[in-house]
């Protein structure tokens, strides 16, 4: 993590000038820049503090669907729309709470699935990780605002992403799945686009389904069903069995049944990993941009699945 990066210069930082940062370099100006574009639910997956490629995918919408462009540089009026779309500070203070500290915890979760069949839940692996799910953050970016902390004091003060309050979800028309572009963007009624998440949409062994399919379902907290007839790579198991629930749970913590069996859209167990690494068909959201999803369609939204040039 880039020194210096703290909760006052996040907050004080400004559009970055002239060429932007590389992908892998972490500023307080992109860091700020990604807890806006989630407040105004243009999410850029996890907010760690670099212009990756969700990040830049979330600008590129929210450009457009504000009659912008981004193409290499944040100019003053995409900037002045972002910070204009949310109020307050985008860092700020929370006091650790004894929920966050409770538990209980996982030493850690199995690699394999086989080995979290007898599980009694998936928990996260301590408070570190169940903050910076809470605060749409990688670890790191939150252990990089709080040196030294551990994380496992109630009444403890923490620098957080300012993103609980971002608003609530619109209800949405429609929900339109880009298999090349890797995103989920959800519509109103008039056709605008009013929310827009990073996904990892299908594989290879289980692609995504083409055309149009229908919300039947929303499942909080879902106990995951392998099928064997799946044959997910790593799996050998020939007989069915049961997941727990549990934000570490292999569909997370949200499950939005679709129109065709063993399809839906879903949480993950690693938000780092959304658009990056292959689903096993679904539509894979980080849990916090799932839940804003399952918060704005409702059985019978419509579900359509396309194909675009990158």
């Amino acid at each position: 993590m880039a020194a210096g990066l703290d909760a006052a210069a996040i907050n004080d930082a400004v559009a970055p000038p002239g060429k932007l940062p590389g992908r892998h370099q972490v500023s307080a100006s992109i860091a700020k820049l990604e807890i806006l574009l989630d407040r105004a639910h243009f999410s850029p997956g996890e907010i760690d503090g670099q212009l990756g490629e969700n990040a830049q995918k979330a600008l590129t919408a929210f450009a457009g669907a504000n009659g912008l462009s981004f193409d290499k540089a944040v100019t003053p009026d995409l900037w002045s729309r972002l910070a204009a779309a949310s109020e307050g500070a985008v860092i700020v203070k929370y006091t650790i709470a004894d929920a966050d500290v409770k538990g209980p915890f996982l030493k850690q979760v199995p690699a394999k699935m086989e080995s979290m069949k007898d599980l009694p839940a998936l928990n996260y692996t301590g408070p570190r990780e169940a903050l910076a799910e809470k605060f749409h953050m990688s670890e790191a970016l939150l252990q990089a605002l709080n040196p030294g902390q551990k994380f496992d004091k109630a009444g403890d003060s923490i620098a957080v992403a300012n993103v609980i309050d971002a608003g609530g979800s619109a209800p949405v028309a429609r929900v339109e799945v880009d298999k090349t572009r890797q995103t989920l963007g959800t519509f109103d009624a008039a056709g605008k686009l009013i929310a827009f998440y990073p996904a990892t949409v299908g594989s290879t062994e289980k692609p995504t389904p083409s055309g149009t399919l229908k919300v039947t379902a929303i499942n909080k907290d879902p106990t995951y069903r392998y099928n064997p007839k799946y044959r997910f790579k790593g799996v050998k198991s020939k007989k069915p069995f049961t997941i727990k629930p549990g934000p570490n749970n292999p569909v997370g913590s949200i499950w939005i049944n679709l129109s065709a069996e063993g399809y839906g859209i879903h949480g993950t167990p690693e938000p780092g990993k959304v658009s990056k690494a292959v689903s096993h068909g679904c539509v894979r959201l980080t849990n916090w941009d799932a839940q804003r999803v399952a918060a704005g369609v409702a059985k019978g939204t419509p579900v359509t699945f396309v194909e675009s040039s990158r």
